[in-house]
């Protein structure tokens, strides 16, 4: 009876020790040890790799050549040099062009510099210092082309000039360098009427030297008109400039329609389209829509939904450029810019009586698929989509938002606060918030950053 029951007991048990050995044997394992990466998989990695270090170097120092534009043509680098060094007007000291909002890369500054600037033996208002920093290739986004006697002869901009800055660790517009952060100090206006020959733009868009320079100079800090080429349309119905905040260029994989408005296609589309038209780089581009004379008259009597440079200095750049841009997180925010307690409130708020997961759905924070919307949908008029292919305004991103206050909020700033944001959809959807609702939804706006988990 003894051995007949042990068996009848053995049997069930035998397939439950298997299973308790076979768990045992995977948790003492650890299976990256055993799963051997494959050579097409290292040869995944070595590319990854390649791409990230290229991109990098592409996004932060290569001009495409448009130096033949901004130097040959505009003559920018004469108005920075000023007289007493061989080109025209007072110069640009680094004072007068940190003003502007131009960046300094602290990292590539000698030691022996950075001691004489703490000194005060630097002088910041001498247009040759601004010079000796284009030298050693610390303006961020702005490349010195210098001949043998160290003069300058011509300058080009970079990817960085618009979408990256610094972190003022040295001092007020001098550290270290955030790329993808929109440099909403940046006057591009300011800059580009510095040049000694606007005729380019004159010719263009058929207007006087001094109208350009008045469109110019309604941009003001951090905002750039990209359409002005195209449709020629410098100011808003209302009077109010036509130029649109420069927009983040971190925390994009993943999210569809990396402009404004929508349309223009994503970000390998913005690339082509920047560097070849607006930095006006020696490259390829094409986009028959340009050619709808109805809607883009300046674009399609100058041909610019078709270009063709030799050689083309863009193409064979825009797969690496797209890589490390997808590559730059959204900035996590410092636990000291928004209140945690609040944030946690408001994210349900967010998520339920707010309505905001509608649109901008966690944990990308904008619409996976098409992320556009008419303007009627949101609210607001339709002048700047309206511009755009398919006239619609995108669902923007939200992580990082606590990085680029400075300018407002939508494509023109209008919203001055996040609190603006709010109370605009409070009213036009009648969500019924509370003041204590709206201030936790600020704080939890503010405290998104990172990469989606």
């Amino acid at each position: 009876m003894f051995a007949r029951n042990s068996l009848r007991f053995a049997a069930p048990c035998a397939p439950i020790l298997v299973v308790a050995l076979l768990v045992g044997c995977q948790m003492m394992i650890d299976p990256s040890k055993v799963q051997k990466a494959t050579p097409f998989d290292q040869q995944i990695q070595s590319n990854a790799q390649q791409m990230m270090q290229q991109g990098q170097e592409t996004f932060r120092y290569d001009t495409f050549g448009d130096e033949a534009f901004w130097g040959d043509t505009l003559k920018l680098h004469q108005a920075i040099a000023g007289e007493a060094l061989g080109g025209v007007g007072p110069g640009v000291s680094p004072t007068a062009a940190l003003e502007a909002g131009l960046k300094v890369d602290a990292g590539v500054l000698p030691q022996e510099l950075v001691a004489k600037i703490k000194a005060g033996d630097v002088d910041l208002n001498d247009p040759a210092t601004t010079l000796a920093l284009l030298q050693l290739n610390a303006v961020v986004g702005v490349k010195g082309i210098f001949d043998n006697a160290e003069k300058l002869q011509s300058v080009g901009i970079t990817c960085a000039l618009c979408h990256s800055t610094v972190d003022d660790s040295f001092a007020p517009g001098i550290g270290n360098r955030l790329d993808g952060w929109a440099n909403r100090d940046l006057n591009v206006g300011a800059i580009i009427s510095l040049a000694p020959d606007l005729s380019i733009f004159t010719e263009l868009l058929g207007v006087d030297e001094a109208t350009v320079k008045q469109v110019l100079a309604s941009w003001g800090p951090g905002k750039f008109d990209a359409e002005l080429i195209l449709d020629g349309k410098a100011f808003r119905p209302d009077g109010g400039p036509a130029a649109t905040l420069l927009p983040p260029a971190f925390g994009l994989a993943g999210v569809n329609q990396h402009t404004w408005t929508g349309g223009w296609g994503n970000v390998t589309y913005w690339n082509a389209f920047v560097s070849n038209l607006e930095m006006n780089g020696q490259g390829t581009f094409n986009d028959p829509r340009l050619d709808n004379a109805e809607q883009y008259p300046v674009a399609a009597k100058a041909g610019l939904g078709h270009k063709t440079s030799d050689p083309d200095l863009i193409t064979a750049k825009l797969s690496a450029l797209h890589f490390y841009q997808l590559a730059i997180p959204a900035p996590t925010p410092p636990e000291s810019t928004f209140d945690a307690a609040a944030a946690k409130r408001g994210e349900e708020i967010f998520k339920g009586k707010a309505k905001c997961a509608g649109c901008h759905v966690p944990p990308i924070y904008t619409e996976p698929g098409l992320n556009t919307h008419t303007a009627d949908e949101i609210g607001i008029d339709d002048f700047q989509s309206s511009r755009s292919p398919s006239q619609t305004y995108r669902t923007a991103p939200l992580r990082g938002l606590w990085s680029h206050q400075t300018g407002g909020f939508y494509h023109d700033g209008r919203f001055a606060t996040l609190l603006d944001v709010i109370d605009h959809y409070d009213d036009h959807f009648q969500l019924k918030l509370s003041d204590e609702e709206k201030a936790d939804l600020v704080q939890f706006l503010l405290s998104l950053g990172g990469e989606p988990q």
